[in-house]
């Protein structure tokens, strides 16, 4: 009798172990991302496991999916983490950044609400809004949850801050939130990798795939092609701000980009992966001699140089603004923000003509301009 109860006993302990090892494992084929730093995938055959490492402190993980495809049944045992039913047919989407991805992919049709329309230029969203057919969600950081919970998306694409505190009633309406953290990797060709995630959440994986190894090897070839330069001209870049002058750090993308293409930036032994505020009298030591200075606003008319001078006279004492070597990106009438995140090739190619004038004959800028008098 003794030995009966062990083996049942035995039994149901291996069957609640083998339980408790599905809910907790992830089985199957990981995928390769060559440049994103803060996402991994493993694809099985009942479903995928993507996981966001925390870009804040990344020994902790952001968040966990799960992506189930809607044509399977939901298996009895998932690992932990969100549940995604793929593909995506309906989505809210809050960021200018990935509506334009979407419409890179083909997906826009997979766009059933949008907050902050005011910064979208994508004019099949502008009119899908002014005609009812997509929703206009209001500001991003207060946005309309009744009409949230009335679209049924699937999920929510939002980028994650820090210490933001959370998503407020949002994250308490049993909609799957998507946190797009692609905007905290440290290179220009590792957030664009973050499409190929994108494409699986919405069912365009080989479109993204396809994409993305399109602008890997335009990216490479335009790096390839400023190599073989010694001499690099100098460049600083963006403008005062109040009481301060925030320049990308050395190891920003905007730092990467610069060396990619072939200058010398001023602050690149910076070790910062992110904006630096300086005083402006810091900038203007340090930045003075150099060759170049790019800029971004926000503007109906492209801003001159006069207008320049007189927003900051300072500013006149740059030698790239007396030899007139001061190209602004107007992001009021180019799209920039929206485009070039995932699109780093098209902003490299911009960097070297500017930097390389006598390179890339024929092409014509796409985001800056040389300002004029």
């Amino acid at each position: 009798m003794k030995v009966y109860v062990y083996i049942i006993t035995v039994f149901f302990l291996c069957i609640s172990c083998q339980g408790n090892r599905k809910q907790g494992q992830t089985d199957g084929q990981a995928e390769t991302f060559a440049y994103a730093s803060n996402l991994s995938m493993v694809s099985g055959e009942d479903y995928a496991v993507v996981t966001i490492r925390n870009p804040w402190d990344t020994t902790k993980v952001l968040h966990r999916y799960v992506l189930v495809s809607k044509e399977k049944e939901l298996p009895a045992h998932l690992p932990q983490g969100t549940v995604i039913r793929t593909p995506l047919t309906s989505s809210v989407v809050y960021s200018s950044v990935h509506c334009s991805l979407l419409k890179q992919l083909g997906a826009l049709q997979c766009i059933a609400g949008v907050c902050d329309l005011s910064y979208i230029k994508i004019s099949e969203i502008q009119e899908g809004c002014a005609e009812g057919r997509i929703a206009d969600l209001g500001n991003g950081m207060a946005p309309d949850v009744e009409k949230i919970i009335d679209l049924h998306p699937d999920a929510i694409l939002l980028s994650p801050f820090e210490n933001s505190g959370g998503y407020g009633r949002v994250e308490k309406i049993g909609i799957p939130i998507i946190e797009c953290a692609d905007y905290m990797e440290t290179s220009p060709l590792g957030r664009a990798e973050w499409m190929r995630f994108y494409g699986r959440l919405f069912g365009y994986e080989e479109v993204a795939d396809s994409l993305f190894a399109s602008v890997e090897n335009n990216y490479k070839e335009l790096k390839a092609m400023v190599a073989p330069i010694s001499a690099a001209p100098s460049v600083i870049s963006e403008l005062k701000s109040g009481s301060a002058w925030y320049v990308p750090g050395g190891k920003s993308t905007t730092g990467i980009l610069y060396a990619d293409a072939g200058a010398h930036y001023m602050w690149a032994d910076d070790e910062h992966s992110g904006s630096v505020p300086l005083s402006a009298e810091t900038v203007l030591d340090k930045g003075q001699a150099a060759d170049f200075w790019l800029i971004k606003y926000n503007q109906k008319q492209d801003k001159t140089l006069r207008e320049l001078q007189a927003d900051y006279a300072p500013y006149a004492r740059f030698r790239a603004f007396q030899e007139k070597k001061v190209y602004g990106c107007n992001t009021g009438n180019v799209p920039f923000y929206e485009e070039s995140p995932f699109r780093p090739d098209f902003l490299l190619k911009d960097l070297i003509k500017i930097f390389h004038p006598g390179m890339l004959e024929g092409y014509e800028l796409r985001y800056f301009k040389k300002l004029q008098e």
